[in-house]
C-alpha cells in the first residue's frame, strides 16, 4: 500500500486501497458496476447514452487523425521497469500552481455535462471533491458557477475561461469565479472557433442552440445587459446572443495583460504545443500551460500533444509549471506524461463517460481506478515518487 510521510491530512490517501476493496467486495457477490478498463468505457457508453451526446463526447476534428496522433504518441514511449528497489512507500503528491495536490490529477473542463446526466456538473465536482482531486469548471458548464461551486464546499476548483468578445461578460466572469472560490484561471486559447466536427455535423447537434451549456452566460448580469428581454422571454435572441459573442479569434498575446488586470491567481494557458508560444506566455507573466490539442477537438492532423511536451517543457519548464492533457485514460499515461516532464494531468472524457454511466459514483470510480493503476506502476517500475520521474524511466519504441 502506498504511504505518504508529510503533507496535509487531505493529501494522505491511499490509492492502491481501492484494488483491494473491489477484491474484498467480490467475495460477497458484488462486482465493479463499470469496466475498470478505463479504455473501455467509450464503448460502454455508446451502447447506454443518446447518438448527439456520444458524438459529442467522443468526437474529435476531422477525420480524427489527432485523436488517433495522441494515442499514437503516448504508446510510442514505452516504460522500463527497474527491479529490487524498496517500494514499499509511494508518494503521490505534487505541487502544482503553489499548491499541494494529492496525485498528480485534475478534472479537466468539459462543458454542457448536462446531455450525459441530468446532475451534470455538481455530481462531477462532488467527485472530484471527495477524492480531493482539483475540478475545472468549463465556462459553457450546465449550471451556473456559484451552484458548482456550493456543490464542492472547500474542494479545491479551477475556472476555464472560453475568452468571447464581450470584456463586461469577461470582467463579470472572473468576478464571480473569483466571489465564489475558484482558486485558477485556465485560459483556452485553442477554441477561437468551432473546428469541423463530422460527429456533430452529421447528427446537426449543437447543445449550445438549444440553450445547453449556457447557464454561465444566461444568469451573468453583464450578459443578460446586452438583452432586449429577459432570457425565460426570449430564448432564442439570448442565443443568438450568446453565438454572437462567445468567441473572438482576433484575440493576440498583447491582450493577456486585460487577464491579469482582473484576475489576481494564477493563470494558465491551456492549448500550447509550441515552444515558441509557451515561451510567450512565461514572457507574459502566466503560472503555466497546458500541453494540449484539445482532445483532437480543433485541428484534424495537429501533432500528438505528448509529442510536444519535452519541446515545452525545455523551453519554459523552468519559468512556469507545465500541465498535460489530451489522451490520458490509464495509469501508464498519466506514467509517461510526468516522467517527460508535465507536473500534472487533466483528464477529460473518462470521467464524462463515467458520469454518464454512474453518476457521482461514476466519476469517483473513474478517479480511483485511474489513480490506482498509477499508483501500481509507479510502484511496478520502481519509483515511489511522483515528482521522481524522469526521461530515464523510459524508452521510444519508434
Amino acid at each position: 500500500m502506498a504511504s505518504l510521510s508529510g503533507g496535509s491530512a487531505e493529501a494522505a490517501r491511499d490509492w492502491s486501497a481501492y484494488q483491494f476493496e473491489i477484491y474484498l467486495n467480490g467475495v460477497a457477490g458484488i462486482v465493479p458496476r463499470m469496466p475498470t478498463d478505463l479504455t473501455r468505457l467509450e464503448e460502454v457508453a455508446g451502447r447506454w447514452l443518446a447518438p448527439g451526446p456520444v458524438g459529442y463526447v467522443t468526437g474529435g476534428a476531422g477525420n480524427g487523425r489527432t485523436v488517433q496522433a495522441n494515442r499514437a504518441a503516448l504508446d510510442r514511449w514505452q516504460i522500463v521497469p527497474r527491479m529490487l528497489r524498496d517500494v514499499s512507500e509511494r508518494d503521490l503528491t505534487v505541487e502544482v500552481l503553489g499548491r499541494s495536490l494529492p496525485a498528480p490529477l485534475a478534472l479537466g473542463p468539459i462543458g454542457v455535462l448536462s446531455i450525459v446526466h441530468p446532475e451534470a456538473e455538481p455530481a462531477a465536482a462532488r467527485a472530484a471533491a471527495a477524492q480531493g482531486v482539483p475540478y475545472a469548471l468549463s465556462s459553457v458548464s450546465s449550471t451556473p458557477l456559484e451552484q458548482v461551486a456550493a456543490a464542492m464546499g472547500d474542494g479545491e476548483r479551477w475556472f476555464q475561461l472560453y475568452w468571447g468578445k464581450d470584456r463586461e461578460v469577461t470582467r463579470s466572469f472572473l468576478g464571480r469565479a473569483k466571489a465564489s472560490g475558484f482558486s485558477v484561471l485556465v485560459v483556452t486559447l485553442d477554441t477561437p472557433m468551432l473546428s469541423w466536427r463530422p460527429h456533430d455535423l452529421d447528427q446537426a447537434y449543437l447543445p449550445f442552440l438549444r440553450g445547453v451549456g449556457t447557464a454561465n452566460y444566461f444568469t451573468d448580469p453583464a450578459f443578460q445587459a446586452g438583452l432586449a428581454r429577459p432570457v425565460h422571454e426570449d430564448l432564442n435572441a439570448a442565443v443568438l446572443h450568446f453565438t454572437a459573442m462567445f468567441s473572438d479569434p482576433g484575440k493576440t498575446w498583447d491582450d493577456l495583460a486585460f487577464l491579469r488586470e482582473h484576475w489576481d491567481g494564477p493563470i494558465v494557458l491551456k492549448g500550447v504545443l509550441h515552444p515558441d508560444d509557451a515561451r510567450q506566455a512565461a514572457d507574459a507573466g502566466m503560472d503555466g500551460v497546458v500541453v494540449s490539442n484539445h482532445g483532437g477537438r480543433q485541428v484534424n492532423g495537429a501533432i500528438g500533444a505528448l509529442d510536444a511536451l519535452p519541446g515545452v517543457v525545455a523551453a519554459v519548464g523552468d519559468r512556469l509549471d507545465v500541465l498535460f492533457d489530451s489522451g490520458i485514460r490509464s495509469g501508464d499515461d498519466v506514467f509517461k506524461a510526468l516522467a517527460l516532464g508535465a507536473r500534472t494531468v487533466l483528464l477529460g472524457r473518462p470521467y464524462a463517460y463515467g458520469l454518464g454511466l454512474d453518476g457521482q459514483a461514476g466519476v469517483e470510480h473513474v478517479i480511483r481506478a485511474l489513480l490506482n493503476e498509477f499508483d501500481l506502476t509507479l510502484a511496478l517500475s520502481g519509483h515511489t515518487s511522483a515528482t521522481g520521474l524522469t526521461p530515464e524511466a523510459l524508452t521510444r519504441a519508434d
